[in-house]
């Protein structure tokens, strides 16, 4: 008994090699917050480029392995300048799919998106070599108003799961002819999210042992059920159909560069480089209760934008760390390198057996809202947390309210940039981190300290 206890006590340390059991549960709870995250940025993609059936799914495929490969590469670093070294999950991010979308537009096709992503690559790896100088713009009060401004942003995106969807239009539905209890705002999709939610909040709180820390997992499991008995959500049609093993080839897509992509894409891994900052930082200070060293962000930095021009040779898609997953390891602290390589290996499955993909992205998006609203919830709570270690004067709360509103803000008034060119609004205009992190170092250098008596 006592040493199943201290098993138990190494899900709380980096190192060590908890219950196997246990470590799957937890990782297949990291793999379930993520996996249609990362699928579904290929699939709007593929369809805006046009792909056929076939070149859709080594997209996806190969979008999912090298997500695996990004995860796996941060939790074993190579060398003290290679890989963070902290628990953290890799997948395709949504913060580039306008950018990607633009490309698609101009007929750019997957090859200009992997050029962009090369160079973009680049461009991380110079902010990770200097990362030490840029940290001193990123105090606690900083890093803390662009993790408070992360879990903001993903707001939005948890509700709109919990109501199904937004792209579960009637017309969607009933041309697919799944059942009309998925459609976008129906009552079927809230009490689902509800129950799923219920059901994460009473075993996150009242919960012992497993079912506590796997409480996201149990939730969600629960929401499946009730979805697929009682309002016939689920559909396995696309599980029969996928294959069992295929692998993602190299280069198959090709590589063009585009001076306009480049900087667009360019520019994004600059920004999601620096938003890696708040996620190590969140990890380290909800999960190991300390601050990341410089050594763990310069590593995971580097191979952020190295593994990057990887994922691009082979036909994948941009990839950056998982907030939601970040809320996980904040809210149970649970920081193992076994649970993380099991969630690493879990999705490197996904992506070499269709099938096994299919069967995860047969989850109702409304399953998903539920349980992952308490994540969201947990990330800006973080953030708060961050902010509220340094002394609240009248500099700081202008620091944080300022940046906030103005990120947020800017991002929820569609029109707002409606004027300026698509290359503005791509930037500025739909990432509430992008706007609030620059005026939040900007306001840092700007207004003047005040004197400590």
């Amino acid at each position: 008994m006592e040493s199943r206890l201290h098993g138990r006590e190494l899900l709380f340390q980096f190192h060590g090699t908890p219950p196997i059991g246990t470590s799957i549960s937890l990782a297949l709870q990291h793999l379930v917050a993520m996996i249609v995250g990362c699928v579904t940025p290929p699939l709007i993609i593929a369809g805006a480029v046009g792909l056929s059936q076939s070149d859709q799914v080594l997209l996806i495929q190969a979008s999912l392995v090298m997500s695996a490969v990004c995860t796996l590469l941060q939790l074993f670093p190579i060398s003290r300048y290679f890989g963070s070294g902290l628990p953290v999950i890799l997948g395709v991010s949504f913060a580039y799919v306008p950018s990607m979308q633009a490309i698609a537009s101009s007929g750019g096709g997957v090859g200009a998106i992997a050029g962009a992503m090369i160079v973009g690559g680049i461009v991380a790896i110079l902010v990770g070599v200097f990362v030490k100088k840029i940290r001193l713009l990123f105090p606690p009060v900083i890093t803390g108003t662009v993790v408070f401004t992360i879990g903001l942003s993903l707001y939005p995106t948890a509700i709109n799961y919990m109501a199904g969807g937004t792209s579960n239009t009637a017309e969607a539905i009933a041309a697919s002819g799944a059942s009309e209890s998925l459609i976008y705002g129906s009552w079927q999709n809230w009490l689902v999210a509800a129950l799923t939610l219920a059901a994460v909040i009473i075993l996150n709180h009242f919960g012992k042992g497993l079912c506590k820390l796997a409480s996201i997992l149990i939730g969600m499991l629960f929401g499946y059920v009730v979805a697929a008995v009682f309002f016939g959500m689920v559909s396995f049609a696309d599980v029969g159909e996928a294959a069992w093993f295929s692998l993602p080839k190299f280069m198959h897509f090709g590589v063009t560069f585009d001076p306009a992509s480049c900087i667009a894409i360019g520019l994004l891994f600059a920004i999601n480089s620096i938003q890696a900052i708040g996620d190590f930082t969140a990890t380290t200070v909800g999960g190991m209760n300390r601050e990341p060293t410089d050594q763990e962000l310069q590593g995971g930095i580097i191979a952020y934008g190295a593994s990057n021009i990887l994922t691009a040779l082979f036909g994948g898609l941009p990839t950056a760390t998982y907030s939601q997953n970040v809320g996980i390891v904040t809210t149970n602290k649970v920081v193992n390198r076994t649970v993380f390589t099991f969630a690493g290996a879990f999705l490197l499955l996904a992506g070499v057996s269709p099938k096994f993909a299919a069967l995860l992205t047969t989850i109702p998006q409304c399953v998903l809202g539920g349980a992952t609203v308490t994540v969201f919830s947990t990330i800006a709570m973080t953030g708060m947390k961050l902010i509220a270690s340094q002394d609240l004067t009248a500099r700081n709360t202008t620091i944080v309210g300022l940046s906030a509103a103005l990120g947020v803000g800017i991002s929820q008034a569609a029109e707002a940039l409606s004027q300026f060119p698509d290359s503005v609004t791509m930037i500025f205009g739909k990432s509430p981190v992008v706007v609030a992190t620059i005026m939040a170092v900007l306001l840092n250098l700007v207004l003047p300290k005040e004197n400590k008596r």
